[in-house]
């Protein structure tokens, strides 16, 4: 009997398509790789409460941000600026989505999975629900208007919004890619990229005037509480173990039939 659905050509089914990425691996490290990710979480989630705490309480690592946003703003030359205002605009609120969605549609284009492109879309959709609900519920005011370098923004400072954007992007991108790759050196210069790129757009809102630099370690923290969610539902989806195999296989050979089941079915007339 023809199955109605074909494995055998190039085209697999929808489900297959979009949630079907084994990856295997032994029990230990689907062990290390749940510790890695409740880890990430827990940090991420501890740094945010607490500069949530600082921020609303004028206190802690709060106090330090005139000082430190002074100190860079030593730094100011035109050349610069002009730089640091080519960044911003690309990792901004227009240019930014547009990149993802290329990337997201490229990576499901030429990856022989979907799953992936979808976590990475899942995880920006969530950052930018959870900067503009934070910073609507915080309402932390921005560094004077004058300090600005590329024009005034009213809107509420707490977290910032474009670090938590290249946070996502960067480290779950990163994760997404070295978690398949499995070489150690490439994967040690893509999260290096990726810190760089980290780093300088943080250094980039405090400079251009529109953060105080513990509104770019918020979006850390919570890019980093992120990243240990994907990891979490990456690792529980995809990876498969001798023992998960082996119980997947039992239950659905206790699933199926007997043949002789079947043929007495089919066989007996009716009454």
């Amino acid at each position: 009997m023809k199955s109605s659905v074909k494995t055998d050509s190039g085209k697999r089914p929808w489900r297959e398509r979009f949630f079907a990425e084994a990856r295997p691996r032994t029990e230990a490290q689907r062990r290390h790789l749940f510790v890695l990710a409740a880890v990430l979480a827990v940090v991420g989630l501890a740094g945010f409460l607490l500069l949530l705490f600082d921020v609303t309480n004028h206190t802690g690592l709060s106090v330090v941000d005139r000082p430190v946003q002074r100190t860079i703003e030593h730094f100011r030359s035109p050349g610069l600026t002009g730089f640091m205002i080519f960044l911003a605009i690309i990792f901004g609120p227009i240019a930014m989505p547009i990149v993802v969605a290329i990337t997201v549609v490229l990576w499901f284009l030429i990856g022989k999975h979907g799953w992936r492109p979808l976590l990475l879309a899942a995880a920006m959709i969530t950052g930018v629900v959870l900067a503009e609900t934070i910073a609507h519920l915080v309402g932390r005011p921005r560094p004077p208007l004058g300090q600005m370098l590329f024009g005034p923004d009213h809107t509420a400072s707490f977290p910032s919004g474009h670090v938590l954007g290249v946070a996502n992007y960067m480290l779950t991108g990163g994760y997404l890619v070295v978690s398949r790759i499995g070489n150690r050196k490439v994967s040690i210069l893509i999260y290096a990229i990726a810190v760089v790129f980290l780093l300088t757009m943080a250094f980039n809102r405090v400079y251009l005037g529109y953060h105080w630099p513990t509104d770019t370690l918020a979006a850390v923290s919570l890019a980093l509480l992120e990243l240990g969610v994907v990891i979490a539902i990456d690792t529980w989806r995809t990876v498969e173990t001798p023992q998960h195999r082996s119980t997947a296989e039992t239950r659905g050979a206790e699933s199926e039939p007997s043949a002789g089941a079947t043929t007495g079915s089919a066989t007996n007339p009716a009454s």
